[in-house]
């Protein structure tokens, strides 16, 4: 530790230290904690990492009906975007993720369930952009492209999608929330590129359709085999549609 009289931080070798500490500390909180919910017949708590995106639009319903079946179980979310809810996950702050994938930093060991499939979708209001029938990556490529930042795994996806067909993908805005591009797209900013679950029925929103084909990618469900998964977890995750 470095000590001041005001404060005490970490030096580097204690910063490096600390990322092999803090998991081990964490595994043993659970551990007591699975022993202390053993003892009382109790499921413990349910703690889960996810994005905002998928918070609101996937994860509400599955956890107001766990809640429903075990109301006494308290339930932790912890926000991050899919690659910083990995890294939650191999920490062992978090009992499972929800997250999509392909995802870089997710080892596919850790995958639990498929949960479901979705496509993502470039959309914009026809009253500013005007891009009928199919177009290709090179004539959005022209419009101000609106996405997510490059910590998310969409943002990842999307550039390595344009370096395929040797195009460089350059974003007019890149932030941290699927529904500020939606209300950015609305208002003409740009073509906003979004999972298609996020897009309701939108009248001043069209999809715009491209001759490259964009794979279709999953929501999945995953936990860290090394460490033991919680009574509450395995409630929840029974509860999850999909296939393991």
């Amino acid at each position: 530790f470095i000590r001041s009289t005001k404060k005490v931080q970490l030096t580097k070798a204690g910063q490096t230290l600390f990322k092999y500490v803090e998991p081990a500390v964490n595994l043993l909180q659970k551990g007591e904690t699975q022993i202390l919910d053993a003892s009382t017949l109790g499921l413990g708590q349910l703690h889960i990492g996810a994005s905002d995106t998928i918070c609101r639009y996937f994860l509400i319903p599955h956890l107001r009906l766990f809640h429903e079946q075990f109301p006494d179980v308290p339930i932790k979310v912890t926000n991050a975007t899919s690659p910083g809810c990995v890294d939650l996950l191999s920490q062992g702050k978090v009992d499972l993720i929800i997250t999509n994938y392909p995802n870089s930093r997710l080892n596919d060991t850790y995958i639990h369930k498929i949960i479901a499939g979705f496509q993502d979708v470039f959309v914009a209001n026809p009253a500013y952009v005007d891009l009928p029938g199919e177009v290709s990556l090179a004539d959005i490529k022209n419009y101000p492209i609106l996405m997510l930042d490059r910590k998310s795994t969409t943002s990842e996806f999307l550039h390595n999608l344009f370096l395929q067909h040797q195009l460089e993908l350059i974003p007019e805005v890149e932030l941290s929330s699927n529904d500020f591009l939606i209300d950015l797209a609305r208002i003409g900013l740009g073509v906003a590129f979004i999972p298609d679950y996020c897009l309701s029925q939108d009248e001043e929103l069209y999809i715009i359709r491209t001759k490259e084909p964009i794979p279709k990618r999953q929501l999945v469900a995953a936990v860290n085999p090394g460490l033991p998964l919680s009574k509450a977890a395995k409630e929840f995750l029974d509860l999850l549609p999909g296939t393991e």
